[in-house]
């Protein structure tokens, strides 16, 4: 294992230094085994795990290529390790939540256009008056999806994306069991549809910052 991680570092060092660039395609396996000073055992092994990664894509029959490195592509992995949580951390989580999406929340309101809020809206209205909790949760994931990625930064977008698995079990958890759970947090998101469309920042913050916490508080109270 210590050989492939250096055979890893070592194709990490190329990228980060700029000799490899994103679409790059690497160089044969047995000159850039050479080149490196590796196996070309160690040198596949380390390709092998950074294709898991999204840092390289093998393509077979045409060579190995570096990604496009995008944040939402290389964020990709940490949604498939989250997803391995135990419910014993999902408090921490829904926390991690509490301090990042009011963030991209007030970011949001400063750069909302006019055809995000129309799709805000669009998500808002199709819920309907008596949502099954399915539909509810689908709802909630897809309304504070679309403020994420509105907020303009993709890696932000892209880690509060990874983080929605593991708090999805508690979403649902509460829709069965807290009573009013479904007109609260519709209440919540018209409050924070309306603070993004009036360009209030603090006050979009301060709503998004009530709607996470009112889950978290209500999840302590449970466990």
């Amino acid at each position: 294992m210590a050989v492939t991680d250096e055979a890893i570092d070592k194709i990490k060092q190329m990228i980060v230094a700029g000799e490899l660039r994103p679409g790059d395609r690497l160089p044969r396996e047995p000159d850039l085994a050479e080149r490196l000073g590796l196996s070309r055992n160690s040198l596949r092994e380390a390709v092998k795990a950074l294709s898991l990664i999204r840092v390289l894509d093998v393509r077979q029959g045409d060579g190995t290529y570096v990604t496009s490195l995008d944040p939402a592509l290389l964020l990709d992995a940490l949604s498939f390790v989250v997803d391995f949580h135990r419910d014993d951390t999902v408090l921490e989580f829904l926390e991690v939540r509490r301090i990042l999406e009011p963030a991209a929340t007030a970011l949001a309101a400063q750069r909302m256009t006019e055809e995000h809020l129309g799709n805000l809206r669009a998500v808002l209205d199709g819920l309907g008056d008596d949502p099954t909790i399915d539909e509810l949760v689908a709802n909630d994931l897809e309304f504070h999806r679309q403020i994420a990625a509105c907020a303009g930064n993709n890696v932000l977008t892209s880690l509060l994306d990874s983080l929605s698995g593991p708090t999805t079990r508690a979403r649902v958890w509460r829709g069965l069991t807290q009573e009013g759970a479904v007109s609260k947090t519709r209440e919540q998101h018209a409050a924070i549809l309306d603070a993004v469309a009036s360009g209030q920042p603090e006050l979009a913050r301060a709503w998004a910052t009530v709607h996470i916490a009112g889950v978290e508080e209500w999840l302590r109270r449970v466990l």
